[in-house]
């Protein structure tokens, strides 16, 4: 049988088959993927190949990872050497942040930026708690959106407490799967309550059959909202660690420093002290973002910014 995972339980994985039906299932023996060291082989996202158990359990066997098409990674937080697979086989990113209460950097929202680059997922930055918004911060959050809108990112501003923008994100969630993540704090859950208001529902429904004598380490969690959508809801990230970009090729995921790499003096050039280099002179004329090219730097050099 094929199927989706949209549970992680730890050891154990729910997943969903072609005709919508729950199966709580395991691996079968050890997987390692090719080149990865990763906490997790399977990620909620990833297309399965599994079989039902004979003993009456009504357990499953997944026999089978497919290639998947992309993912979204982040070092993990527990083993250092390795590598946590947040979500694959994803068609767009919400990433959820917030001007204040709490406030989300800039370093934490261009790792995540540069990490879907890297796998080719579109994103869309959604600034929420626009209520809180004094004259000033608005002022702040416009030109922030024109920050990223001018490099070709789709930036909104919505309120889960004014339920404003809520329907305009709706549309964007048609036909595809989505994943939403964000810091613990930013209204993912009251987003997300908004855009499918039968969720609660669906919720306990899942954790009723997944939970049954399990200890659970929940790492994230997909609903469907109709045959054809569905959204990935991921525990608050506290931190997003970059993983496997080489340092002369992290610059060919932000898209202002991409559009150059062919206008530096040296083909090989790290965008930091190099002479003719076209991105430092860009920065210069601010027609690349200091911000945007601090946090490049941060990144080129392992600087301690994931926050």
């Amino acid at each position: 049988m094929k199927g989706v995972v949209v549970k992680s339980t730890g050891s154990w994985y729910l997943v969903r088959d072609e005709a919508a039906k729950l199966h709580r299932a395991r691996l079968r023996g050890k997987f390692k993927l090719k080149g990865m060291k990763v906490s997790n082989p399977l990620a909620v996202g990833d297309k399965v190949e599994f079989d039902v158990e004979t003993t009456g359990e009504d357990t499953a066997v997944i026999n089978k990872i497919e290639t998947r098409e992309n993912y979204i990674i982040r070092q993990s937080t527990h083993k250092t050497a390795h590598a946590h697979i947040v979500a694959a086989n994803i068609d767009l990113a919400l990433l959820i942040v917030t001007l204040v209460s709490p406030r989300t950097s800039f370093g934490f929202i261009d790792r995540f930026l540069v990490t879907a680059e890297a796998y080719d997922i579109p994103t869309v930055i959604v600034y929420n708690k626009t209520d809180l918004y004094d004259e000033e911060m608005q002022n702040y959050q416009r030109q922030i959106t024109h920050m990223y809108e001018q490099i070709g990112y789709d930036v909104r501003a919505v309120s889960a407490r004014n339920n404003e923008g809520i329907e305009e994100l709706k549309k964007l969630l048609h036909h595809k799967t989505t994943l939403l993540s964000g810091h613990s704090g930013v209204g993912k859950s009251s987003l997300i309550n908004l855009i499918v208001p039968d969720l609660e529902l669906k919720t306990s429904e899942i954790s009723n059959f997944s939970d049954k004598g399990v200890h659970t380490t929940t790492f994230a969690e997909m609903f469907e909202i109709d045959p054809e959508t569905f959204i990935i809801d991921t525990p608050g990230i506290k931190e997003l660690g970059i993983v496997d970009i080489p340092k002369n090729e992290l610059s060919h995921f932000f898209p202002e420093m991409r559009e150059r790499l062919n206008q530096c003096r040296f083909n090989n050039c790290t965008h930091f002290n190099e002479p003719g280099c076209a991105v430092v002179e860009a920065v210069r004329k601010n027609e690349i973002s200091l911000t945007r090219f601090e946090s490049y730097l941060s990144m080129l050099h392992g600087d301690d910014n994931r926050k």
